[in-house]
């Protein structure tokens, strides 16, 4: 069993982020996207500190130095604050459950990011597992509309708002753009104080958002619904804390390529719980559709 401790992770990863999309957009749909990003990342942020004092004897990333602090600052603004904004926003529209899907064009977009900018090598077969991804997200969010009786019509159609996956697709650049940014404003620096330094500038950026547009009663509001806190704290606690933690230790005891395509598998474990929590009704082809996407992840990767 103990040659199996990163399999085990990486998949206890991917079920802590289900909980976490789900336990977030109920949250979302009681008192809005913005003040659950607020709240969730100070709850985070108590969270790592805890933990970064336990394991590095620093509560704070005191250690850090200008060029962690720049990249990395920057990299939240771009993932935590731009992305999530979107990806939050998302869940109201079209739910978790689609946002998710979509969101795993995260990583095909992070390697083209990377190619771009950081001259990162491109394969064949990782184009053609990002063709695949994008095939099962297609299969999804369109379908085929009948013509009417006249013959006209449009033949192919949205199975969902395009606002909402217009949302999901820049909650996904926004992820891919803020992983390469890190990667590069890490240099060697350890992860937790890395993932503190984004988290402090998602804080910093969000608060900016509240005081520029006035919602602070919004905030208050959020902070006095039980309902909605209780499903933050559940959110923060299973996502940027336990799911962080163990995708950590997946990595650490098996390969970055078999962890990253275990811990893609949200799309399809989010199916069941969408179902019972929010009724959604489920089409075989929505079904095929994940699989599809989760295949082309893993494909990416392996």
């Amino acid at each position: 069993m103990e040659q199996y401790y990163g399999e085990l992770a990486a998949l206890l990863t991917a079920f802590f982020w289900t909980v976490t999309a789900l336990a977030f957009e109920s949250a979302s749909r009681k008192v809005g996207s913005l003040s659950v990003n607020l709240l969730r990342l100070g709850t985070a942020f108590i969270f790592l500190s805890v933990y970064a004092l336990i394991s590095r004897g620093k509560a704070f990333p005191v250690d850090a130095g200008t060029h962690q602090w720049v990249w990395l600052s920057l990299s939240g603004l771009v993932g935590f604050v731009l992305g999530d904004l979107f990806l939050f926003q998302s869940y109201v529209v079209i739910g978790s459950r689609i946002s998710m899907l979509i969101m795993s064009l995260a990583p095909p977009l992070a390697a083209i990011i990377g190619w771009i900018t950081m001259g990162e090598t491109l394969t064949l077969k990782q184009a053609i597992a990002m063709a695949v991804v994008l095939a099962g997200i297609v299969l999804v969010v369109l379908e085929r509309q009948s013509a009417n009786e006249n013959g006209n019509g449009k033949r192919v159609r949205f199975s969902y708002p395009v606002g909402g996956i217009l949302l999901a697709f820049g909650g996904a650049l926004g992820q891919a753009g803020g992983l390469v940014l890190s990667k590069y404003g890490m240099a060697g620096y350890d992860v937790i104080p890395s993932v503190q330094i984004r988290v402090i500038t998602g804080i910093v950026g969000f608060t900016l958002f509240f005081a520029l547009s006035n919602k602070w009663k919004n905030l208050s509001d959020a902070l006095r619904n039980g309902k909605a806190m209780k499903r933050l704290l559940i959110g923060a606690f299973f996502g940027p804390f336990l799911g962080v933690s163990f995708s950590l230790l997946a990595v650490k005891y098996t390969s970055t390529g078999v962890a990253s395509a275990l811990m893609s598998i949200v799309p399809v474990l989010i199916i069941a719980p969408a179902v019972v929590v929010f009724k959604e009704k489920i089409t075989v082809k929505e079904l095929a559709g994940a699989v599809i996407t989760v295949v082309g992840v893993a494909l990416f990767f392996l």
